[in-house]
């Protein structure tokens, strides 16, 4: 605490650079990941001013470059949100359990009409509500209330044996919520639709039926990310359901040729997953060129997702084993497979092309392309071991450059990500490789010369920037 204080102290006497600091600092991806926290930078801005290390118009600046409001982040309350949240939540839990407890002493005229009722006076309250006093408790009001609709459609469902297609309920439900979502573009409305339309595609999946109106769902999300206030939980939300309406797209017309069963999984699946990561990391670093702050807050949640599917697949593939289920599948599908690819990676380079990153995309798809045209075409099972060999040195290599990353540009979380990469692959070989001890002790010096090597280019780093 004294030490803390101490800094606070220096830091105190020197407001005479902070503001200028601030307006040089760069907006690009040395400082994406400080986007993911800046609402607890905003609060802690309001420390700084307490104790007198910044005024209060340098930490309006610092918060207004990162799209917060200063003065609305102090009474901001996550917890507050989340403990409405969950009595909405139990209101609707205590509501529909006192009405199912009674629910055969109930006239059905009086069932029918107190649901309906129910419904329709929650989501009257809350557009009064909204229109009128607070838009955020209006939204509130109809999470509630999207809650009675879907206990009314399942209750309605009983009274009169409405059951012979059970998807359709959750569907209703879904759609339900789509024109309350699109009024208000509260992303918490959006999630809500969302997550109940993803509840319907795997029910619709499940039953051997395909989900048409899956699509309409992910465009009504796009619209509210786009147009609505910034949402990290539906950003994703949204990203996973635009990647499993594809891969269930592709797979059912896999099966339609093949005249397969439902919910096949085929080998070109993953080999197009691949490539929807790349194109998606692609438009990551596009979106981050966009002058918005929401769109550089999503251009980092994209990038840094994006990093962690890439070190876990390499990871995966860091064994023998899944290389040689590659080999040995039938990759019955080839030529449609290659068309998406190749759409997917002319897509990929051409967002590579404004970034600047069109060498290294370029080098990524190559090496993936390579990847899959001998696990495809090959059928040689003796190839697995020289790609797990090539998997682990491209692991490695990940691994050294994400530390030089974190290093050089200041990325904490570049460097411990590298660190934990390179960490991995020790402890996987050495379980892989247990009882070839010569084997292991080579690893194992090889990754202690890596990290040595990283600890002295960091000491030589801060010594230049010590000269600067």
């Amino acid at each position: 605490m004294v030490a803390t204080l101490e800094i606070l102290d220096t830091v105190a006497g020197c407001e005479q650079w902070i503001a200028p600091a601030i307006d040089s600092y760069p907006q690009g991806g040395d400082m994406r990941l400080i986007r993911l926290l800046k609402h607890d930078l905003a609060r802690e801005a309001g420390v700084w001013v307490e104790v007198g290390v910044i005024s209060e118009a340098q930490a309006e600046q610092i918060c207004e470059r990162y799209g917060v409001d200063y003065h609305r982040a102090q009474q901001r309350s996550w917890g507050y949100n989340v403990l409405v949240g969950l009595a909405y939540l139990f209101i609707a839990l205590a509501v529909i359990t006192l009405i199912s407890a009674n629910w055969d002493e109930i006239p059905r005229a009086l069932r029918m009409g107190g649901l309906v009722v129910l419904t329709v006076a929650t989501q009257c309250i809350g557009l009064w509500v909204y229109l009128k006093r607070n838009p955020r408790t209006g939204e509130g009001l109809f999470l509630l209330g999207n809650f009675f609709f879907g206990a009314s459609i399942i209750l309605i469902s009983q009274i009169y044996h409405l059951g012979e297609h059970m998807p359709d309920g959750v569907f209703w439900w879904a759609l339900g919520c789509l024109p309350f979502a699109l009024i208000t573009r509260s992303p918490w409305i959006a999630l809500q639709a969302n997550a109940l339309a993803l509840v319907w595609f795997y029910l619709q999946v499940s039953m051997g039926y395909y989900p048409m109106w899956f699509p309409l769902f992910i465009l009504t999300s796009l619209f509210v990310l786009m147009r609505g206030r910034g949402s990290i939980s539906l950003l994703l939300v949204f990203l996973v359901s635009i990647g499993f309406w594809i891969e269930y797209s592709l797979s059912e017309f896999w099966r339609v040729q093949a005249q397969g069963f439902k919910l096949d999984l085929h080998p070109e699946n993953l080999a197009v997953a691949i490539f929807l990561f790349a194109l998606l990391y692609s438009f990551g670093h596009w979106l981050a060129l966009k002058k918005t702050t929401i769109a550089q807050d999503y251009a980092a949640v994209i990038s840094v997702w994006c990093l962690r599917f890439a070190l876990i697949t390499l990871l995966l593939f860091s064994f023998a084993s899944p290389w040689e289920s590659l080999i040995n599948a039938g990759w019955d599908h080839l030529w449609s497979m290659w068309l998406v690819v190749a759409a997917v990676g002319t897509a990929t380079l051409a967002l590579a092309v404004p970034t600047r990153r069109l060498i290294s995309t370029g080098i990524l798809l190559a090496l993936t392309t390579i990847a899959l045209v001998l696990v495809s075409i090959g059928g040689n099972k003796d190839l697995a071991v020289y790609l797990q060999v090539a998997t682990n040195l491209v692991l490695i290599g990940s691994g050294i450059w994400l530390i030089y990353r974190g290093i050089y540009d200041g990325v904490s979380h570049y460097f411990f990500l590298g660190v934990m990469a390179i960490l991995l692959t020790a402890l996987l070989r050495y379980i892989d490789l247990i009882g070839d001890y010569l084997g292991s002790a080579l690893i194992f010096i090889l990754f202690a010369g890596l990290l040595l090597g990283a600890a002295k280019y960091w000491k030589f780093h801060q010594g230049r920037e010590g000269v600067r």
